[in-house]
C-alpha cells in the first residue's frame, strides 16, 4: 500500500480489526519512509458494478459517493454515523446480490429514497429534492403529501405569526413574559 503522505511503496500493517459487522477490515498502517500512520478499510467486492446514467453513460459505482449523498441528506439529523454506514452497506449488498453488474441511476436513487423514507422523513425529503431536481414549492407538497398516509387523520393547524405554543398565554404587554 502506497503512503498517502510521501508516496513511499513500503508500508506495514500495525493493527487489523473487523468493522461494520464483519463486512470490512480496518487496518492501521505505518510508513517506513516518513513514519506517518494512516488507516485503510478493505471491503469484499463481489462484482464490479456500473451505474447507467440518464444520458446512457456507464460509470463505475462509487460507494463513497453514495455515502456522501446520504450523509448530506442526514446532516444535523438524529442519526448516528454508524447507522449511515449500515444503510450504505445494506444498499451495496442489495446491489451486489441482485446479480446485475449494471444498475440504472434512477433505480439506485429510488432504492436510496425508499431506505431514507424508512429511516428519517426529513432526510428523505432532502434527498428527493436533489435527486428529483425540485424546482417549485409544489414539488415539495407532492413528496410531503406522500409521507402522510391520511391527511384528514393528521391535520396541520396553521399558527398566526407570533402565536404562542398551546398552553401558553400572552402577558399584558402581548408577549409571553420572556
Amino acid at each position: 500500500m502506497r503512503c498517502p503522505f510521501c508516496g513511499h511503496e513500503d508500508t506495514q500493517v500495525k493493527d487489523s480489526r473487523p468493522n461494520e459487522d464483519g463486512a470490512a477490515i480496518r487496518r492501521r498502517r505505518f510508513c517506513t519512509g516518513c513514519g506517518q500512520r494512516f488507516t485503510t478499510v478493505e471491503r469484499v467486492q463481489l462484482r464490479e458494478l456500473l451505474v447507467i446514467k440518464s444520458d446512457g453513460r456507464r460509470v463505475p459505482f462509487e460507494r463513497e459517493k453514495l455515502a456522501r449523498s446520504i450523509r448530506i441528506a442526514m446532516r444535523k439529523r438524529p442519526v448516528e454515523e454508524e447507522r449511515v454506514e449500515r444503510i450504505v452497506s445494506g444498499l451495496v449488498r442489495q446491489l451486489e446480490a441482485s446479480g446485475d453488474t449494471e444498475i440504472p441511476s434512477a433505480q439506485l436513487g429510488e432504492r436510496v429514497m425508499d431506505t431514507l423514507r424508512e429511516v428519517d422523513a426529513v432526510a428523505y425529503v432532502r434527498f428527493a429534492s436533489v435527486y428529483r431536481d425540485f424546482r417549485e414549492a409544489r414539488d415539495f407538497e407532492v413528496i410531503l403529501g406522500s409521507l402522510t398516509p391520511d391527511p384528514i387523520a393528521a391535520p396541520v393547524v396553521p399558527r398566526l405569526p407570533g402565536a404562542l405554543p398551546d398552553g401558553q398565554e400572552a402577558g399584558p404587554d402581548g408577549t409571553n413574559g420572556r
